[in-house]
């Protein structure tokens, strides 16, 4: 029974591969459900899929550069506003003395007490209108150490004092936001 010619069941099943015989082993034809596919459809997709990435890109950043350009025309509108209306609160606290000095020339007979209470008045008006725009006086007392950023010496005068320090105010200085707007001019003591 172990012939194959008699054993139908022995005869249908493969037989063992062949020994090495120095031959290269015979490529085995593609199965027919798979598809070979062709190398230039394959780099043809690549390149179709390249080129929408490629257009979706160059739109995303057109649209990048437009918004960029879009802040920048804001921006730039905000700032000139800004620049267009910086004074107006400042000008509008000074409408008040503006108002007070019309109506003090305004009297033709007044005293000179009424003129001095009267610019007194507008005076006090002037100041805090400053002071509410954070423009603040420089005045240092005599004695005060010389400070080159808030006070400019005029003149050196030989006095009692402490070398290098203020002898007095010839005019105030103002400070805007701790920024010198004008320095004080004084006069300062001589080094001994």
């Amino acid at each position: 029974m172990s012939d194959p010619q008699h054993n139908p069941a022995a005869a249908a099943q493969p037989s063992p591969p062949a020994a090495d015989d120095g031959q290269a082993p015979q490529a085995q034809a593609p199965l027919p459900d798979s598809p070979v596919e062709d190398p230039m459809s394959v780099l043809q997709a690549e390149l179709a899929m390249v080129k929408a990435q490629n257009a979706d890109l160059a739109d995303q950043f057109l649209r990048a550069k437009a918004e960029v350009e879009n802040a920048r025309r804001r921006a730039d509108e905000e700032v000139s506003k800004a620049r267009k209306f910086a004074v107006e609160a400042f000008a509008e606290s000074l409408l008040p003395v503006a108002d007070s000095l019309t109506a003090g020339l305004a009297i033709a007979d007044a005293t000179a007490e009424q003129l001095r209470e009267g610019s007194e008045a507008t005076l006090r008006q002037l100041k805090s209108a400053l002071e509410r725009h954070k423009v603040i006086e420089i005045n240092p007392e005599a004695g005060t150490k010389f400070d080159p950023h808030q006070h400019q010496a005029i003149s050196v005068v030989p006095a009692e004092q402490e070398p290098n320090t203020v002898v007095m105010v010839l005019q105030k200085g103002y400070l805007i936001a701790d920024r010198v707007l004008r320095p004080a001019l004084v006069t300062v003591t001589a080094p001994k």
